[in-house]
């Protein structure tokens, strides 16, 4: 039987998201676990994909607009790692995420990112159908206050939810690649 080979995908670590009106519930908390999870999974060679989310022209995340960015207190290398855009939820939706991880080899996605309810989730859902086998960093995602749930509610709902019957869930020092 061969070895499961990870990756790690980062997703939607953008300016506008994450220092905009709005800031994540334990933003600083989590940007320092996906950089951990950066440099764990690059000591240890494996691929790490980043997703930025691209609105359409004049919108808050338009292409090459400030806040479009990634962070630039993720400790990615653009020389290295995979940046790649998404316009939709899912960051395999019409961005070839999926091919481009089966010609890498890639079996296990460890995911991390911006925003728990939409983004996170949805990649998590769809790459279980696709057949990759995704773990979910439960102290590596965020996102904001709704006007319904605290973003710490939305945050457990979606680990206990993704639990199991999507993904696996772990903690940032539990993920070993």
């Amino acid at each position: 039987m061969p070895v499961p080979k990870s990756a790690l995908l980062i997703v939607d670590m953008q300016h506008g998201l994450f220092h905009g009106l709005e800031r994540p519930f334990a933003g600083q908390r989590v940007l320092g676990n996906i950089n951990r999870l950066i440099a764990r999974a690059r000591s240890r060679g494996v691929p790490i994909l980043a997703a930025r989310h691209t609105g359409p022209q004049g919108s808050a995340l338009a292409a090459g607009s400030r806040n479009w960015h990634l962070l630039s207190e993720l400790e990615l290398d653009a020389t290295k790692d995979i940046l790649f855009d998404k316009r939709q939820p899912s960051c395999f939706q019409g961005t070839g995420l999926a091919d481009r991880l089966k010609t890498l080899g890639v079996t296990e996605l460890v995911i991390a990112g911006m925003k728990t309810q939409y983004c996170v989730d949805t990649s998590c859902r769809i790459a279980a159908e696709l057949g990759f086998s995704p773990t979910l960093v439960a102290d590596a995602h965020t996102c904001m206050d709704t006007p319904l749930l605290a973003a710490e509610a939305i945050i457990a709902h979606h680990n206990s939810t993704l639990a199991g019957p999507f993904v696996r869930l772990l903690n940032t020092v539990e993920v070993t690649f």
